[in-house]
């Protein structure tokens, strides 16, 4: 495993990568409130298959945090900046692993370079509006009310709280590790005004939702190769998102996992090794 920074658009990513170059790439993209550092496991897995890319988005995990005055914090901004990483990479052609708000970043490019694309990963990457927890009724209130009080409710979203139990509902007890889950809690202490940099991003999701009829004719008309694996314990992005994947693709697998949002933390394994059997076939 490597650890490098490169400068894009004049912002400083960061990224971990690993296997050998002549692999076919698969790029990881991560989830909120997270940081590449959730695939510190899985890349180790996956090295003999695969050269793994997984950058920080900016605002989040090692790579820079520009003031919110100079970089706008939306899913098409920052989908922008990943393109133009991978264009810096000369990464031409991709499997893409997704993962919550990775999701929809990964399909603003997909849906932009559908070329580009050789299969998907959709790890509680939603792009349905089955797969919306009862917790986003309340979120669709916020966007067309968006007041000061509820902005500043949804800061909630970061708490330690919160956090930890992002990582630990719906999964088996005493087996996931504190380790994610604290860097992130730090992450969120040091980053220079990260609770408005992160209700930016929450307020803007809706943009995201509004984009799922695009992410799915995106599905129909080009029929990538996709596993959707999920922890089917996930009150965000629940079950009934990974089945709806099967609405639009015909080469499609779908698979459960005991586990909740952040599945990696307790069934990598399981997951490795079915990344390995469905791109093998």
């Amino acid at each position: 495993m490597t650890y490098k920074k490169i400068n894009v658009n004049g912002i400083k990513i960061f990224y971990r990568e690993c296997g050998s170059s002549d692999k076919p790439v698969m790029v990881l993209f991560h989830g909120f409130p997270s940081s590449s550092h959730m695939y510190r496991d899985l890349m180790p897995m996956l090295e003999d298959d695969f050269h793994l890319i997984a950058p920080d988005y900016p605002g989040f995990g090692q790579s820079e945090s520009p003031a919110r005055e100079s970089f706008a914090y939306t899913f098409d901004n920052i989908a922008e900046l990943m393109d133009a990483f991978l264009k810096e990479l000369h990464v031409e052609k991709f499997f893409m692993y997704v993962f919550d708000y990775g999701a929809p970043i990964g399909f603003r490019i997909a849906t932009k370079h559908p070329e580009s694309i050789l299969g998907i990963v959709s790890q509680n990457g939603n792009v349905y509006a089955e797969g919306l927890g009862k917790k986003w009724e309340a979120r669709a209130e916020y966007w067309k009310n968006p007041t000061v009080e509820l902005r500043e409710q949804y800061k909630s979203a970061f708490a330690k709280d919160t956090v930890i139990g992002q990582y630990t509902f719906g999964t088996e007890e005493n087996s996931v590790s504190p380790d994610g889950y604290s860097l992130d809690l730090y992450y969120a202490s040091v980053i220079p005004d990260y609770a408005e940099k992160q209700s930016d991003l929450i307020f803007d999701y809706q943009n995201n939702v509004k984009l799922y009829p695009a992410f799915q004719e995106y599905l129909r008309n080009h029929q990538p190769k996709l596993l959707a694996i999920w922890g089917k314990n996930d009150p965000s992005f629940i079950w009934a998102g990974a089945e709806a994947f099967a609405k639009d693709l015909r080469d499609v697998k779908i698979i459960p996992v005991e586990s909740g949002h952040f599945a990696l933390e307790n069934r990598c394994a399981d997951i490795a090794t079915a990344i390995k059997d469905w791109y093998k076939n």
